[in-house]
């Protein structure tokens, strides 16, 4: 299967995922709207999402699949699997604990991390706390679930890892339709929302574990020990947990300084939603196949094989990311207005909610390029030095975040986590080349130089197409007429953009269907299963 190929499998799945999380966000906008109980919900769902990026996504993709990879290279599979049961055992057990403790100090967290701007509204505050303890274990379910997926991604099977998340937005889409039909209060979803969210890491950790089992990976529990290849993996995790976990920490750090304004959090949320869309379908399909098949390009001697497969994962996010900037930058308020405003989802929100996935958009190519940079660092068993630079950034989002909100509110929250993202992107690059890690190629540049020139053109163009149809877009149009124009509008970007790429060289055919096949030169892998 070529590389194209997987990240289609993964992107694919990745997809139907985020379109049912347009279909929640939409939901949620209709019963909650930017109101308290959004706000505390979303507050208290961000600490296990922050830390399920941190230890889990984050940390076992970048340390676990690789060391994984060797032991199948090493040991064959029976080594695999018993590096699998002892890295079980202790996730288990220090997953256990850290639920623990972290129930228990749950409204100090609360008003220390997750939303020092409530402890002046003791309803919010007391709300807050109630619904982070219920979903908590959230954390646990989706560690032990990172750690399946990372297994089956190793083996080549991505289409369960990568469909897994849409068990979590078929759950929520289900309480907040019971919700909305029942005429619950918005107290009463917000519980809804909470124990759905348990449920969700529940059965998304059964689904994973049958993947693993039917992959032919039967794994059981082992007494915790720190052998060496656990202390290996904690080695190199602890670092990776910080560098994967980027765009949360960011995002944090965002919530803490806009929890002191009422509906912040929430708007910044409906934002992040819409650009999640193509960083998740691109940027996490290209992390999640790109690194398994590095590992394995450079642990067999295939450097030519692992610069190439870098460069053209490099030309793969930017040939898609590009022009989904341009159209975010352009009809970010048509797109709002098409998605939210309705219900509790007023005209004054759509404003705001549209302004700052505006500036998330041009952040996009930035957060996507990290996702293809990352594995260069994290197939060579270096997690440290994409460690540093992701502390760089996060200074310097802080220094930003705390000058701008005071005058650009949602905004300004926006701009600190999309310049941090293009800072981390230019410096994870600017190191692989550097270190003779990123072979540079003259092809590669000129080529993005003519996708950049097509977005431009593609988006002066959407510009005055909106303008043409901004009566059918309006607020006051028929919901279908909205969305017949919104797709109108897309169908002509998607149109016009692949027209001029192609037309002047920053696209052909020849890169859409390129064999980026491992060459016939690597040892055949007998735990390959395909998928």
């Amino acid at each position: 299967m070529s590389l194209v190929s997987k990240f289609a499998t993964v992107g694919g799945a990745t997809l139907g995922s985020r379109v049912l999380g347009f279909a929640r966000e939409t939901l949620m906008a209709a019963a909650l709207g930017t109101g308290p109980m959004a706000d505390a919900f979303y507050a208290a769902f961000r600490f296990p999402n922050l830390f399920r990026r941190l230890f889990a996504e984050g940390a076992f993709n970048a340390a676990f699949v690789p060391l994984f990879a060797k032991e199948i290279e090493a040991n064959g599979p029976d080594g695999a699997k018993r590096f699998s049961e002892e890295v079980f055992g202790v996730l288990f057990t220090v997953l256990l604990l850290i639920t623990i403790v972290m129930e228990l100090s749950m409204p100090l967290i609360v008003a220390w991390i997750i939303a020092p701007g409530f402890v002046g509204d003791a309803e919010k505050f007391d709300i807050t706390v109630e619904l982070a303890i219920v979903m908590f274990p959230y954390l646990m379910c989706m560690s032990l679930t990172a750690m399946l997926s990372g297994m089956l991604n190793s083996l080549h099977h991505y289409f369960a890892a990568a469909v897994a998340p849409v068990f979590l937005n078929v759950v929520l889409i289900g309480a907040l339709g019971y919700a909305l039909h029942a005429g619950a209060s918005p107290l009463d979803t917000a519980w809804y929302l909470s124990w759905g969210v348990l449920a969700a890491g529940l059965l998304q950790m059964a689904v994973l574990y049958a993947g693993v089992r039917h992959a032919g990976m039967k794994i059981g529990f082992r007494r915790p020990r720190m052998t060496p290849n656990v202390k290996r993996l904690l080695w190199l995790a602890l670092p990776a947990a910080v560098t994967g976990g980027i765009t949360q920490i960011n995002q944090l750090i965002g919530q803490m300084i806009a929890s002191t304004k009422d509906g912040a959090i929430s708007a910044l949320q409906y934002a992040d939603r819409v650009y999640q869309l193509p960083l998740g379908v691109v940027g996490i399909a290209v992390g999640v196949v790109l690194l398994p098949e590095l590992a394995r390009a450079l642990k067999g001697g295939h450097e030519r094989e692992a610069g190439n497969l870098q460069n053209r994962s490099l030309e793969f996010v930017l040939f898609l990311t590009l022009p989904s900037a341009g159209a975010l930058w352009v009809i970010s308020d048509e797109i709002v207005r098409v998605l939210y405003e309705r219900g509790a989802f007023g005209t004054e929100t759509t404003a705001v909610v549209a302004g700052t996935l505006a500036i998330y958009g041009l952040g996009l190519p930035g957060f996507v390029m990290i996702k293809a940079l990352n594995p260069g660092f994290f197939a060579r068993e270096d997690t440290k030095t994409p460690m540093r630079i992701t502390l760089l950034s996060v200074v310097v989002n802080c220094i930003l975040a705390v000058s701008l909100f005071p005058l650009f509110h949602e905004r300004g929250i926006a701009t600190a986590e999309a310049v941090s993202g293009w800072l981390t992107a230019i410096f994870l690059f600017a190191t692989l080349v550097r270190r003779g890690h990123w072979p540079l190629e003259k092809a590669l540049a000129w080529r993005v130089a003519r996708l950049v020139t097509a977005t431009i053109i593609m988006a002066v163009s959407l510009h005055y197409a909106s303008g043409a149809l901004a009566d059918r877009l309006a607020p006051t149009s028929p919901l279908l007429d909205q969305v017949s124009a919104l797709a109108a509008l897309v169908v002509l970007a998607m149109g016009i953009y692949f027209g001029v790429a192609f037309l002047i060289g920053g696209a052909d055919l020849g890169m859409i269907r390129r064999n980026i096949r491992r060459k016939a030169a690597v040892k055949p892998d007998p735990a390959d299963g395909g998928e």
